[in-house]
């Protein structure tokens, strides 16, 4: 019997984590441990999702958190239960998270506490109780050497392109885990019958190009002259038939994207001219993953990745998607 033929076709994301640590001699398995947790604070969370009509954790708490934004009961429970999952881990000094007005500081950063993972537990929450697709959004940074470990910020605040990994979860008909550590990114599905990920896609490739463009164009009055051109450009017959297509959701809105190609928008407004969506958390992270996929991410001005960010909410335009597409955008933006 050939011996390849007996391998198991399921790889899951443990295996495949493990099997990308032996590329690296001096890995030592702490990465490892650590996004472990994140696909076990995922999988409890896709069971809340799925259970939401069920049990009584639809609607709003009657809170409003540090951006304004009306709290859902779901957002609280990802949130604390993603928390509590880092929190068994003692390679992870500092979490941040949407919902929280400051940093959690769970150890000093040292040596081993070396990690910061900052999240945004459950994004596009407002759709919860419509039953559209929302995710969760991760982004994982280490202790910058040199730094005191008490200067927490400034370990805090450092540019996208310093990354060690960022990923997302999508809560769909299925439940979809996306990843990069910088070694090309990866997608997996939550099999409900073993109860973990398994490897569906390697080394994805966003396409190069794509006539489908995500805009919440309710509000294309605000946006900049040249977004406004551009999006009167897609819509001529010379454009080639652009199809636009907008969920309101940024990880299902992203993902779609990643999948087919075509750019996601979010420029500035007249009322919100710094951008609305969170640099840290949000555009950081999809940012890493757009880039290792070959596509491209800026605000408008500048590579998203190179931003360095100021505070820990911080707001920022985004274009993101098929590079020859946010070029295009970028071509009408600078006239």
């Amino acid at each position: 019997m050939d011996a390849s033929a007996a391998k198991p076709s399921i790889k899951t994301i443990q295996q495949h984590i493990l099997e990308r640590q032996r590329a690296h001699p001096n890995a030592t398995g702490e990465f490892s441990f650590l996004l472990s947790a994140i696909t076990l604070a995922t999988k409890i969370i896709a069971d809340y999702v799925r259970r939401a009509g069920l049990v009584d954790i639809l609607g709003t708490t009657g809170g409003i958190n540090v951006h304004g934004e009306v709290v859902q009961k779901l957002d609280v429970i990802a949130n604390e239960t993603i928390a509590g999952c880092l929190g068994y881990r003692d390679n992870v000094g500092i979490i941040v998270s949407e919902e929280d007005d400051e940093p959690r500081i769970l150890k000093e950063l040292d040596s081993r506490a070396q990690y910061i993972v900052l999240f945004d537990p459950l994004d596009g929450s407002s759709n919860i109780d419509v039953n559209v697709s929302i995710g969760t959004i991760f982004s994982i940074l280490q202790r910058r050497e040199g730094v005191d470990a008490g200067r927490v910020m400034d370990h805090i605040l450092q540019p996208g392109f310093r990354q060690v990994a960022a990923g997302y979860v999508i809560y769909s008909s299925s439940t979809v885990m996306t990843y990069t550590t910088g070694d090309g990114v990866h997608m997996f599905v939550l099999d409900p019958s073993i109860g973990a990920f398994r490897l569906t896609r390697e080394n994805i490739k966003i396409p190069k190009a794509g006539k489908t463009y995500s805009i919440n164009e309710a509000y294309r009055n605000q946006f900049p002259k040249g977004i406004q051109d551009y999006l009167d450009w897609v819509k001529l017959d010379e454009a080639g038939g652009y199809a636009l297509r907008y969920i309101g959701s940024l990880v299902a809105d992203f993902h779609r994207t990643m999948i087919q190609g075509g750019v996601f928008l979010y420029p500035p407004t007249k009322k919100a001219p710094e951008g609305k969506l969170r640099l840290l958390y949000e555009a950081n992270p999809l940012a890493f993953l757009v880039e290792q996929a070959g596509g491209a991410a800026t605000d408008g001005r500048e590579r998203i990745l190179d931003k360095v960010p100021t505070a820990l909410h911080e707001r920022t335009p985004l274009i993101i998607g098929s590079r020859d597409e946010v070029d295009r955008v970028l071509s009408y933006w600078s006239r």
